[in-house]
């Protein structure tokens, strides 16, 4: 099995707990109390891990693109990004956590997707 199929896991966890850092830092209490998420402090640990984890991500993702039987997934989560980011910085921000959540929905289910393939053609 490729190291490549072993990290699909691992990237639905860092996926999902993006999801619960969005809700902590976007969240529906911060929009009732008009804070600006970029104002909150975020500890340089998590932020280094966070930044990591993002770059990490990608260079996984494109380095999918040479594997024939994921090019499909893999320039779907290019798209989802890609859209997901042009989409977040053209709303308010009271919209960005449900856009963020959506993208997360996607992207959760393309490196399911992407899972399914590793193991199904191993």
């Amino acid at each position: 099995m490729s190291p490549q199929a072993i990290l699909a896991p691992l990237w639905m966890g860092f996926e999902l707990w993006q999801l619960v850092q969005a809700e902590r830092y976007l969240g529906i209490r911060q929009i009732e109390r008009g804070t600006d998420p970029r104002t909150l402090e975020v500890g340089e640990g998590r932020a280094a891990l966070w930044s990591l984890g993002l770059l990490a991500e990608s260079v996984w993702v494109l380095s999918l693109l040479f594997e024939r039987r994921l090019i499909d997934p893999a320039l779907g989560m290019i798209v989802v990004t890609l859209a997901g980011y042009a989409m977040r910085r053209s709303v308010e921000m009271k919209w960005v956590l449900v856009v963020l959540t959506f993208e997360g929905a996607v992207r959760i289910g393309m490196l399911l997707a992407i899972a399914v393939r590793f193991w199904r053609y191993a």
